[in-house]
């Protein structure tokens, strides 16, 4: 029986994907974030906007946008100099996660329909993992001062 044209290109491009998603895991964004400086902070606290409107996608990575909104706050609060209650290499991580996803040029390229998106969901995820304590501290810290 013939094969659909496209079937093998699908299917390769399928394994491909899955083989680069497989190379983000806790590794990868721990050397990315040993790589960050506090000129690449100050670039997510002026890229702020740019970075909200790539989580405001229906795609995966729609669904951190709450997150997103929270690692922004975190980050500008750092920046300003109001909450230091955190160590450098978890802001480090949360800035390497939120210019991953700002870059159009990563591991599989934004503009690909459907897949463009997963490499920088992963990361994120694997993000909100590694820095999980550091951020209930700092949600706790941000209710107190609302109230």
């Amino acid at each position: 029986m013939p094969r659909k044209a496209g079937s093998r290109n699908a299917s390769g491009d399928r394994r491909k994907t899955e083989k680069v998603i497989k190379k983000i895991n806790k590794e990868f964004v721990e050397t990315g974030a040993k790589r960050i400086t506090d000129k690449d902070v100050e670039q997510v606290v002026n890229k702020a906007d740019d970075i909200k409107r790539k989580f405001s996608t229906s795609g995966p990575l729609g669904k951190f946008l709450k997150d997103a909104q929270l690692l922004l706050s975190l980050v500008k609060d750092y920046w300003n100099k109001e909450y230091r209650e955190i160590p450098y290499w978890a802001i480090a991580a949360i800035v390497f996660a939120l210019l991953y996803v700002l870059s159009p040029v990563d591991l599989i390229p934004d503009p690909i329909p459907f897949v463009g998106y997963l490499d920088d969901a992963a990361v994120v995820a694997i993000c909100m993992l590694l820095i999980e304590q550091e951020l209930a501290q700092y949600e706790e810290w941000k209710s107190a001062r609302l109230t």
